[in-house]
């Protein structure tokens, strides 16, 4: 099944898309828009685009577990997409994604300005890919 990551950000939202086969999950693009409701056109419309049949919505909880006012917003985001597309949509704990993908383009010495195109893209594959490895080890409970 195809599956869509989204990466929700205040200025970037980044989006990440894997194959039927769940096996690879790639970085397909960055929603450059601050307006909520645009974001969420704009990813319900990538959902058609790319034929996917569910969205990981990235769910920042903080390092304690308990949920901020970003945690929050993500809340908000996947219940307004749930009224937009007629496919599941579930939030999914991202504890440390964006840190991750800071050390990946680290490694890659990715700077500047070319950094900040992809690093949210970068984390919505990051967050797809968890989503990935725990639905294939645990194939009983989606």
């Amino acid at each position: 099944m195809k599956i869509m990551a989204v990466d929700l950000g205040d200025a970037r939202t980044g989006l990440a898309v894997c194959d039927r086969t769940e096996f690879l999950a790639s970085p397909v693009g960055v929603i450059h828009d601050r307006v909520f409701e645009s974001i969420l056109n704009k990813v319900a419309i990538a959902t058609k685009e790319y034929d996917v049949k569910k969205v990981v919505v990235g769910y920042p909880v903080n390092m304690n577990g308990t949920v901020g006012e970003r945690a929050e917003k993500c809340e908000r985001f996947a219940e307004a997409l749930r009224a937009r597309v007629e496919i599941p949509v579930v939030l999914w704990d991202e504890r440390s994604t964006t840190v991750s993908a800071h050390n990946i383009l680290n490694e890659t010495d990715t700077r500047g300005r070319k950094r900040k195109e992809v690093i949210d893209e970068v984390a919505a594959t990051l967050i797809l890919e968890s989503y990935l490895a725990w639905r294939k080890n645990h194939p009983d409970q989606d």
